[in-house]
Protein backbone atom coordinates (compact mmCIF):
# COMPACT_ATOMS: atom_id res chain seq x y z
CA UNK A 1 0.00 0.00 0.00
CA UNK A 2 2.56 2.55 0.59
CA UNK A 3 5.36 1.07 -1.70
CA UNK A 4 7.95 4.26 -1.02
CA UNK A 5 8.06 4.44 2.31
CA UNK A 6 8.57 0.51 2.06
CA UNK A 7 11.64 0.95 -0.38
CA UNK A 8 13.25 4.09 1.90
CA UNK A 9 13.11 2.02 4.87
CA UNK A 10 14.76 -1.17 2.97
CA UNK A 11 17.04 1.32 2.10
CA UNK A 12 18.05 2.63 5.20
CA UNK A 13 18.68 -0.87 6.73
CA UNK A 14 20.72 -1.60 4.08
CA UNK A 15 22.89 0.95 4.49
CA UNK A 16 23.05 0.74 8.22
CA UNK A 17 23.58 -3.03 7.83
CA UNK A 18 26.80 -2.27 4.75
CA UNK A 19 28.25 0.68 7.79
CA UNK A 20 28.28 -1.91 10.54
CA UNK A 21 29.81 -4.42 7.74
CA UNK A 22 32.40 -1.71 6.70
CA UNK A 23 33.37 -0.87 10.45
CA UNK A 24 33.73 -4.35 11.13
CA UNK A 25 35.69 -4.87 8.23
CA UNK A 26 37.52 -2.25 9.30
CA UNK A 27 38.21 -2.81 12.78
CA UNK A 28 39.53 -6.30 11.42
CA UNK A 29 42.31 -5.02 9.55
CA UNK A 30 43.27 -2.26 11.46
CA UNK A 31 44.07 -5.29 14.28
CA UNK A 32 46.06 -6.81 11.88
CA UNK A 33 47.74 -4.21 10.63
CA UNK A 34 48.36 -2.93 13.96
CA UNK A 35 52.09 -4.78 14.00
CA UNK A 36 53.52 -3.18 10.86
CA UNK A 37 52.11 -0.15 12.16
CA UNK A 38 53.40 -0.33 15.82
CA UNK A 39 55.91 2.67 16.85
CA UNK A 40 54.87 4.56 14.28
CA UNK A 41 54.87 8.12 13.54
CA UNK A 42 58.16 8.04 14.87
CA UNK A 43 60.81 10.66 14.86
CA UNK A 44 64.46 9.85 14.56
CA UNK A 45 67.69 11.65 15.40
CA UNK A 46 70.63 11.53 13.05
CA UNK A 47 73.32 13.76 11.79
CA UNK A 48 71.66 16.55 10.56
CA UNK A 49 68.64 17.06 12.66
CA UNK A 50 65.76 14.85 13.43
CA UNK A 51 63.13 13.58 10.55
CA UNK A 52 59.46 12.21 11.36
CA UNK A 53 58.28 9.09 9.67
CA UNK A 54 54.30 8.72 10.04
CA UNK A 55 54.41 4.82 8.73
CA UNK A 56 56.66 2.12 7.78
CA UNK A 57 58.99 3.43 4.82
CA UNK A 58 58.02 0.97 2.01
CA UNK A 59 59.79 2.65 -0.58
CA UNK A 60 63.69 3.30 0.01
CA UNK A 61 66.42 5.13 -1.68
CA UNK A 62 69.80 4.19 -0.62
CA UNK A 63 72.32 6.86 -1.89
CA UNK A 64 75.46 4.95 -0.35
CA UNK A 65 76.33 1.62 -1.00
CA UNK A 66 76.41 0.76 2.74
CA UNK A 67 72.88 1.70 3.44
CA UNK A 68 71.57 -0.01 0.07
CA UNK A 69 73.42 -2.79 2.11
CA UNK A 70 71.61 -2.29 4.98
CA UNK A 71 68.14 -2.22 3.80
CA UNK A 72 68.77 -5.36 2.61
CA UNK A 73 69.87 -6.55 5.25
CA UNK A 74 66.83 -4.99 7.18
CA UNK A 75 64.52 -7.11 4.80
CA UNK A 76 63.08 -3.98 3.09
CA UNK A 77 62.00 -2.58 -0.45
CA UNK A 78 65.23 -1.18 -1.75
CA UNK A 79 63.92 1.07 -5.25
CA UNK A 80 66.65 3.38 -5.98
CA UNK A 81 70.66 3.06 -5.51
CA UNK A 82 73.80 4.16 -6.36
CA UNK A 83 76.60 2.86 -8.21
CA UNK A 84 80.29 2.57 -6.85
CA UNK A 85 83.13 0.60 -9.31
CA UNK A 86 80.49 -1.38 -11.37
CA UNK A 87 76.94 -0.70 -12.44
CA UNK A 88 74.30 -2.75 -10.12
CA UNK A 89 73.63 -4.05 -7.00
CA UNK A 90 77.15 -6.47 -6.66
CA UNK A 91 76.76 -10.52 -6.20
CA UNK A 92 77.50 -10.90 -2.75
CA UNK A 93 74.03 -9.30 -2.00
CA UNK A 94 72.90 -12.94 -3.13
CA UNK A 95 69.14 -13.37 -3.49
CA UNK A 96 67.71 -10.05 -1.50
CA UNK A 97 68.61 -8.56 -4.61
CA UNK A 98 65.60 -10.85 -5.96
CA UNK A 99 63.73 -10.51 -3.03
CA UNK A 100 63.98 -7.18 -1.86
CA UNK A 101 65.20 -4.80 -4.90
CA UNK A 102 63.51 -6.94 -7.60
CA UNK A 103 62.52 -3.40 -9.46
CA UNK A 104 65.48 -1.51 -8.06
CA UNK A 105 66.90 1.14 -10.46
CA UNK A 106 70.38 3.10 -10.28
CA UNK A 107 70.01 6.46 -9.85
CA UNK A 108 73.44 7.63 -10.48
CA UNK A 109 76.99 7.08 -9.28
CA UNK A 110 78.29 8.29 -5.43
CA UNK A 111 78.02 11.51 -4.77
CA UNK A 112 76.88 11.83 -7.42
CA UNK A 113 73.33 11.33 -7.74
CA UNK A 114 70.73 12.50 -9.93
CA UNK A 115 67.65 14.57 -7.85
CA UNK A 116 65.30 13.76 -10.50
CA UNK A 117 65.77 9.95 -10.42
CA UNK A 118 65.28 9.93 -6.85
CA UNK A 119 62.62 12.01 -6.74
CA UNK A 120 60.84 10.01 -9.72
CA UNK A 121 60.90 6.87 -7.68
CA UNK A 122 58.34 8.73 -4.95
CA UNK A 123 60.34 6.83 -2.26
CA UNK A 124 59.14 7.74 1.57
CA UNK A 125 62.51 7.45 3.09
CA UNK A 126 65.93 8.08 1.59
CA UNK A 127 69.30 7.17 3.37
CA UNK A 128 72.96 8.75 2.95
CA UNK A 129 75.87 10.39 4.83
CA UNK A 130 76.37 13.68 4.81
CA UNK A 131 80.39 12.75 3.76
CA UNK A 132 78.25 12.11 0.87
CA UNK A 133 75.43 14.06 -0.24
CA UNK A 134 75.50 17.05 2.49
CA UNK A 135 74.91 19.44 0.13
CA UNK A 136 71.84 17.94 -1.21
CA UNK A 137 70.11 17.89 2.43
CA UNK A 138 67.69 20.33 1.91
CA UNK A 139 66.65 19.19 -1.51
CA UNK A 140 66.52 15.50 -0.47
CA UNK A 141 64.48 16.42 2.46
CA UNK A 142 62.11 18.27 0.33
CA UNK A 143 61.41 14.87 -2.05
CA UNK A 144 60.91 12.49 1.33
CA UNK A 145 62.28 12.27 5.00
CA UNK A 146 65.61 12.05 4.36
CA UNK A 147 68.00 10.63 7.46
CA UNK A 148 71.55 11.04 7.21
CA UNK A 149 74.94 10.05 9.50
CA UNK A 150 77.69 12.00 9.50
CA UNK A 151 80.30 9.11 8.16
CA UNK A 152 79.98 5.81 6.62
CA UNK A 153 83.15 3.37 6.81
CA UNK A 154 84.17 3.27 10.93
CA UNK A 155 80.71 3.54 12.10
CA UNK A 156 79.19 0.63 9.86
CA UNK A 157 77.26 -1.16 12.79
CA UNK A 158 75.78 2.20 13.97
CA UNK A 159 74.43 3.12 10.71
CA UNK A 160 72.66 -0.11 10.70
CA UNK A 161 71.19 0.50 13.51
CA UNK A 162 70.68 4.15 12.71
CA UNK A 163 68.50 2.82 9.32
CA UNK A 164 66.44 0.34 11.33
CA UNK A 165 65.43 3.16 13.39
CA UNK A 166 63.98 4.30 10.49
CA UNK A 167 62.29 1.50 9.24
CA UNK A 168 61.06 0.61 12.43
CA UNK A 169 63.21 -2.80 12.48
CA UNK A 170 65.44 -2.43 15.40
CA UNK A 171 65.08 -6.04 16.82
CA UNK A 172 66.19 -7.33 13.27
CA UNK A 173 69.26 -5.14 13.50
CA UNK A 174 70.28 -6.45 16.54
CA UNK A 175 69.89 -9.97 15.58
CA UNK A 176 71.60 -10.01 12.33
CA UNK A 177 75.07 -8.05 13.96
CA UNK A 178 74.43 -10.67 16.93
CA UNK A 179 74.63 -13.21 14.23
CA UNK A 180 77.90 -12.03 12.62
CA UNK A 181 79.62 -11.15 15.77
CA UNK A 182 79.03 -14.83 17.08
CA UNK A 183 80.15 -16.05 13.85
CA UNK A 184 83.31 -13.71 13.82
CA UNK A 185 84.34 -14.89 17.59
CA UNK A 186 83.64 -18.55 16.47
CA UNK A 187 85.69 -18.58 13.39
CA UNK A 188 88.35 -16.30 15.03
CA UNK A 189 88.52 -18.32 18.37
CA UNK A 190 89.24 -21.51 16.42
CA UNK A 191 92.04 -19.61 14.56
CA UNK A 192 93.50 -18.31 17.84
CA UNK A 193 93.48 -21.95 18.99
CA UNK A 194 94.42 -23.59 15.86
CA UNK A 195 97.44 -21.20 14.94
CA UNK A 196 98.95 -20.37 18.18
CA UNK A 197 97.28 -16.49 18.38
CA UNK A 198 98.57 -15.58 14.79
CA UNK A 199 99.07 -11.59 14.37
CA UNK A 200 97.68 -10.93 10.86
CA UNK A 201 98.19 -7.89 8.38
CA UNK A 202 96.20 -6.02 5.88
CA UNK A 203 98.31 -4.60 2.93
CA UNK A 204 96.40 -2.89 -0.18
CA UNK A 205 98.04 -1.46 -3.11
CA UNK A 206 95.36 1.13 -4.80
CA UNK A 207 97.66 2.51 -7.74
CA UNK A 208 99.34 4.75 -5.47
CA UNK A 209 102.76 5.40 -4.60
CA UNK A 210 102.43 4.14 -1.42
CA UNK A 211 100.85 0.72 0.21
CA UNK A 212 98.16 1.04 2.78
CA UNK A 213 98.25 -0.99 5.58
CA UNK A 214 94.76 -1.03 7.23
CA UNK A 215 94.02 -0.36 10.74
CA UNK A 216 91.91 -1.85 13.69
CA UNK A 217 89.84 1.18 12.98
CA UNK A 218 88.95 0.26 9.51
CA UNK A 219 85.93 -1.72 7.95
CA UNK A 220 88.60 -4.81 7.42
CA UNK A 221 90.58 -4.17 10.46
CA UNK A 222 86.89 -4.12 12.84
CA UNK A 223 86.02 -7.70 10.96
CA UNK A 224 89.23 -8.72 12.44
CA UNK A 225 89.10 -7.18 15.74
CA UNK A 226 85.44 -8.88 15.79
CA UNK A 227 87.52 -12.27 15.41
CA UNK A 228 89.69 -11.28 18.22
CA UNK A 229 92.94 -11.61 16.16
CA UNK A 230 96.01 -9.51 16.69
CA UNK A 231 97.53 -7.27 14.42
CA UNK A 232 100.83 -5.78 13.63
CA UNK A 233 101.58 -2.70 16.07
CA UNK A 234 101.86 -1.20 12.35
CA UNK A 235 98.02 -1.47 11.98
CA UNK A 236 96.71 -0.38 15.46
CA UNK A 237 94.56 3.20 16.03
CA UNK A 238 96.45 6.50 14.84
CA UNK A 239 97.42 8.18 18.22
CA UNK A 240 97.55 11.53 16.44
CA UNK A 241 94.22 10.90 14.46
CA UNK A 242 92.24 8.24 16.10
CA UNK A 243 90.02 8.78 12.66
CA UNK A 244 92.29 7.28 10.54
CA UNK A 245 92.02 3.91 9.08
CA UNK A 246 95.00 3.18 7.36
CA UNK A 247 99.05 3.38 7.36
CA UNK A 248 100.28 5.05 3.92
CA UNK A 249 104.23 3.72 3.81
CA UNK A 250 106.59 3.78 1.12
CA UNK A 251 108.55 0.51 0.14
CA UNK A 252 111.62 1.00 2.37
CA UNK A 253 108.86 0.37 5.43
CA UNK A 254 107.50 -2.57 3.73
CA UNK A 255 108.78 -4.23 6.61
CA UNK A 256 105.64 -3.10 8.56
CA UNK A 257 103.48 -5.09 6.66
CA UNK A 258 104.90 -8.29 7.62
CA UNK A 259 102.64 -10.81 10.08
CA UNK A 260 101.63 -14.59 10.42
CA UNK A 261 99.41 -14.27 7.77
CA UNK A 262 99.47 -11.00 5.47
CA UNK A 263 96.10 -10.53 3.33
CA UNK A 264 96.64 -9.01 0.20
CA UNK A 265 94.07 -6.67 -1.71
CA UNK A 266 94.85 -4.36 -5.30
CA UNK A 267 92.23 -1.94 -6.45
CA UNK A 268 91.58 -2.99 -10.46
CA UNK A 269 91.77 0.25 -12.42
CA UNK A 270 91.19 -2.02 -15.58
CA UNK A 271 93.76 0.13 -17.59
CA UNK A 272 96.86 -1.83 -14.90
CA UNK A 273 97.77 1.79 -13.41
CA UNK A 274 97.26 -0.15 -9.90
CA UNK A 275 99.25 -2.96 -10.68
CA UNK A 276 102.23 -0.53 -12.25
CA UNK A 277 102.39 1.59 -8.76
CA UNK A 278 102.70 -1.73 -6.85
CA UNK A 279 105.58 -3.10 -8.85
CA UNK A 280 108.44 -1.33 -6.45
CA UNK A 281 106.59 -3.30 -4.07
CA UNK A 282 106.00 -6.07 -5.16
CA UNK A 283 109.44 -6.66 -6.19
CA UNK A 284 111.44 -5.25 -3.65
CA UNK A 285 113.38 -8.05 -2.04
CA UNK A 286 112.13 -6.50 1.77
CA UNK A 287 108.63 -7.62 0.41
CA UNK A 288 110.25 -11.20 -0.52
CA UNK A 289 111.74 -11.41 2.72
CA UNK A 290 108.54 -11.19 4.95
CA UNK A 291 108.09 -14.00 6.72
CA UNK A 292 104.38 -14.37 6.76
CA UNK A 293 102.53 -16.29 4.19
CA UNK A 294 101.00 -13.77 2.03
CA UNK A 295 96.79 -15.01 1.00
CA UNK A 296 95.21 -12.40 -2.15
CA UNK A 297 92.23 -11.63 -1.48
CA UNK A 298 89.36 -9.53 -3.50
CA UNK A 299 89.40 -5.92 -2.88
CA UNK A 300 85.98 -5.49 -3.57
CA UNK A 301 84.60 -7.38 -0.97
CA UNK A 302 87.74 -6.33 1.84
CA UNK A 303 87.30 -2.86 0.93
CA UNK A 304 84.06 -1.72 -0.93
CA UNK A 305 80.64 -2.99 1.14
CA UNK A 306 81.01 -1.90 4.57
CA UNK A 307 78.25 -3.81 6.17
CA UNK A 308 77.21 -7.07 7.76
CA UNK A 309 76.93 -8.77 4.31
CA UNK A 310 80.86 -7.67 3.30
CA UNK A 311 81.78 -8.56 6.86
CA UNK A 312 80.44 -12.21 6.19
CA UNK A 313 82.79 -12.23 2.97
CA UNK A 314 85.97 -11.64 4.65
CA UNK A 315 84.65 -13.83 7.47
CA UNK A 316 85.04 -16.67 4.78
CA UNK A 317 88.36 -16.23 3.48
CA UNK A 318 89.40 -15.88 7.50
CA UNK A 319 88.22 -19.24 7.92
CA UNK A 320 89.47 -20.75 4.33
CA UNK A 321 93.04 -19.12 4.60
CA UNK A 322 93.44 -20.83 8.18
CA UNK A 323 91.39 -24.02 7.11
CA UNK A 324 88.72 -24.03 10.29
CA UNK A 325 84.92 -24.27 10.17
CA UNK A 326 83.37 -21.10 8.33
CA UNK A 327 80.16 -21.66 10.77
CA UNK A 328 78.20 -20.88 7.81
CA UNK A 329 75.13 -22.96 9.17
Amino acid sequence: MHPLPLRRGIAALATTLTAVLLAGCSSGETAEQAPATAGFPRTVEHFRGTTTLDSPPLRVVALDTSYADATLLLESELVGYVDYRTEGLPDYLGDTREQFAADATSVGAVSDASLEKVAALQPDLILSADVRDGENYDKLSAIAPTVFSQSTGPTWKDNIRLAARALGKEDLAEQKIADYEGRAKAIGDEINATAGNPTVSVVRFAGEPTARLYRTTSFSGIVLEDAGLARPASQGPDPADPSSIMNAISPELIGEADADVIFVSMYRDGEGKSEAAAQPFLSNPLWQNLRGRKVDVDDSLWMTPVSVQGAHKILDDLAEAFGVDPHTS
